[in-house]
């Protein structure tokens, strides 16, 4: 299986919770997605209103930085079919002139950061 990149989170427009589960635990999540986006995935998994997103994991940022700021191959199909899902599950499109998704892009790390 090839390595996953990118982790959805929160809600389809039915209700359905769709999040993926990055590890078997917590603190595993933060490692692969970073607190932030761990802490999205947990609290959708336990019902509370998540706006939907997706999250790329920490691994594939460093891959990115440490190859010149290229990313690995694959990558940015695999961020593309979820901004699609995140259209569909939003009924919106990025950069439209009418009705845009407005999105939130945040960092995050497997550990907290003072400042």
């Amino acid at each position: 299986m090839a390595e996953k990149h990118v982790y959805r989170f929160g809600f389809d427009a039915n209700g359905n919770n769709v999040t993926e589960v990055a590890g078997a635990t917590v603190d595993e999540a933060k490692w692969i997605t970073g607190g932030k986006g761990a802490n999205l995935a947990e609290m959708a998994n336990i019902g509370l209103p998540v706006p939907p997103g997706f999250t790329i994991t920490c691994q594939t940022c460093v891959a990115y930085s440490g190859a010149g700021n290229v990313w690995p191959e694959g990558v940015l199909d695999e961020i593309d079919e979820y901004r699609k899902d995140l259209e569909e599950r939003m009924g919106k499109k990025l950069g439209d002139s009418e009705d845009p998704l407005l999105v939130s892009v945040r960092s995050g790390a497997p550990f907290s950061m003072p400042g």
